[in-house]
């Protein structure tokens, strides 16, 4: 079974974060320039504070008429956000997701944030687990 830490060896460790008291515009600024769905937000002792998402954005700012500009990402951050260790498996991590309807996990190592994966991350790696296992079937079958 396949653990966060092997999926951080394909993917890397790096996290791309913002401030609390960022405005919402630069975190979405930042989101459409690294071509990414989140943030973690870590305050200024580069703890995690929160996690704010395009869905965020969405539905708290857009939908509310309030401006990105004038509005503080931790006015529309979630905090109190689900985490992952790199001790965790890919199917562990799974199904945290889908138990609280959620796409991105932030990985925490020695109370550091060391990186993010999302519900594509995890796709991804249960699909290559997958054919590897049909790979190695027929490979049985064959011999």
């Amino acid at each position: 079974m396949k653990l966060v830490k092997h999926l951080l060896d394909a993917k890397g460790r790096h996290i791309i974060s913002i401030a609390p008291d960022a405005s919402v515009f630069e975190a979405i600024k930042l989101m459409a320039d690294k071509a990414i769905g989140s943030l973690v937000v870590l305050d200024n002792d580069n703890n995690l504070a929160g996690i704010v998402t395009e869905r965020d954005y969405a539905r708290k700012v857009i939908i509310k008429g309030r401006s990105s500009k004038d509005t503080r990402v931790s006015e529309i951050m979630t905090s109190g956000v689900m985490t992952a260790s790199s001790d965790d498996t890919v199917d562990a991590c799974m199904a945290v997701m889908t138990e609280h309807k959620i796409r991105h996990l932030p990985v925490i190592e020695d109370d550091r944030v060391i990186a993010m994966v999302s519900i594509g991350d995890l796709v991804e790696a249960i699909i290559a687990d997958q054919q590897e296992a049909i790979e190695q079937l027929e490979h049985y079958i064959s011999s």
